[in-house]
């Protein structure tokens, strides 16, 4: 019976063990977007994982969406970037970039320091409802600008380029961000991709977006090192998917030929489960699964890989709070408790100062 200690390969990636740390803003970059020294060793402390995904990085000025997160567009932030996969493959880890785009997910303050200023953009001119932190607190979404058909384009080749600096940077892969209603989510989900060209209008131009964006990316640094993340029917950032099982099954179906590491699926409740193992029927990559429980993911999570239906089980919290879980996971705890208040921001406090186990 296959475990999670087991190791697995990873479309010629070796992985030690099949224990996923799940992508976490945590809104700790420096000056100029740059990861520090404290991002290199936040991420070193957990290269036990079978695979690292980092927080959402954004891939050009205008893919920010939260204060503090890191970038992958400018040289500084690549040298940054290389001092934090050096120290995990020190360690003997594994890390793939997240690269997120948030799209309307944004605020013009976010943007402000860059020549001219800049906007939020998405598929179509909807506002997302609620709120979001900006330097001056807390503020309304606003309406994003229409990306034009050219831009789109452009688009796309921001997230090439950006895959391209993760490689140089000494990234294992990149993993596609296209849940939580962000960009690429944003041009899934018909309440906020109203367009009627190629980018919408129906289930297969709303797909096209993540299709071409993971061709791209897979053309310039090979589909071994490239990942999908989704997630169908989530409603975070107001997205609405009354029917996504139309959708999912129609982009997996178009990505399949492309021959992608691994699709990413964080599932909303126990209700997506059908879909998730219908969605695991079509895709022959590797299977990551961040479940939908009751509570955090934990240890009994674990059976998911003994039974089959996934080949990885992403831990978000629990690997925040526990640098060396899969240890703790195989002994079965003790667990430190996450910190919530020090979750996005601040200092190394509930970023690098949670204990390991004694040896």
């Amino acid at each position: 019976m296959t475990t999670a200690f087991d190791p697995i390969d990873l479309s010629g990636t070796r992985l030690a063990n099949r224990i996923a740390m799940a992508p976490m803003t945590r809104s700790r970059a420096g000056a100029g977007r740059v990861p520090t020294d404290l991002t290199a060793e936040y991420y070193a402390q957990r290269a036990s994982a079978g695979l690292i995904i980092t927080e959402g990085v954004q891939p050009s000025p205008v893919g920010q969406g939260y204060p503090g997160t890191p970038g992958l567009h400018s040289e500084e932030q690549v040298a940054g970037w290389r001092k934090v996969t050096e120290a995990v493959h020190d360690r003997g880890g594994t890390i793939f970039a997240q690269l997120m785009h948030a799209g309307r997910i944004g605020h013009p303050d976010l943007l402000a320091d860059h020549p001219g200023g800049l906007r939020p953009v998405g598929p179509s001119p909807v506002t997302a409802a609620g709120q979001l932190y900006t330097p001056d607190g807390m503020k309304d979404f606003v309406t994003p600008r229409e990306l034009t058909g050219a831009e789109v384009r452009a688009t796309i080749e921001d997230f090439v380029t950006a895959a391209r600096n993760a490689v140089d940077a000494g990234f294992d892969g990149v993993e596609l961000h296209g849940a939580n209603g962000y960009l690429i989510h944003q041009f899934l989900a018909p309440n906020t991709n109203l367009r009627t060209d190629e980018w919408g209008g129906s289930v297969e131009g709303r797909i096209r977006f993540a299709v071409e964006v993971a061709r791209a990316v897979a053309a310039e640094i090979g589909p071994g090192r490239t990942g999908l993340r989704i997630s169908p029917g989530n409603p975070f950032n107001d997205i609405d998917e009354p029917e996504p099982d139309e959708t999912y099954t129609a982009l997996v179906t178009a990505l399949e030929p492309l021959g992608l590491a691994y699709l990413h699926v964080l599932e909303g409740s126990p209700a997506s489960r059908g879909l998730t193992l219908e969605l695991r029927k079509r895709f022959g990559g590797a299977l990551v699964l961040n479940p939908a429980t009751e509570g955090p993911t934990s240890a009994e999570d674990l059976a998911l890989i003994e039974d089959g239906t996934a080949d990885l089980v992403a831990f978000g919290a629990l690997f925040l709070a526990n640098p060396d879980l899969p240890a703790r996971l195989r002994a079965n705890g003790p667990y430190n408790t996450p910190d919530t208040a020090t979750f996005y921001g601040g200092d190394h406090r509930g970023y690098t100062d949670y204990p390991a186990l004694a040896v």
